[in-house]
């Protein structure tokens, strides 16, 4: 009896033990992978919320026009162009 089971058991059990270690890493990694995938896409258009709103071009002429960067007839002529 034990030898039958001995010789089902050789060689070869070993090896599908590896392969299945194997094949259960790779499946749960796969899935891992998806997984984190998935977050990232789905969370892309959400992360503008939470991000400052960028300043627009008039935002940072008034900056400028404020640190005295340049002067009012400047920005005057400036705002006008971004205007239309």
């Amino acid at each position: 009896m034990w030898g039958d089971m001995m010789g089902y058991m050789g060689n070869d059990g070993w090896g599908h033990v590896l392969f299945g270690g194997f094949m259960m890493v790779l499946f749960w990694g796969a899935v891992i992978a998806l997984a984190v995938f998935l977050v990232r896409r789905l969370s892309r258009g959400r992360g503008d919320a939470m991000d400052p709103p960028r300043p627009t071009a008039l935002d940072l002429l008034q900056e400028r026009y404020a640190r005295g960067e340049i002067d009012r007839e400047e920005y005057e002529q400036r705002r006008n162009d971004l205007r239309h």
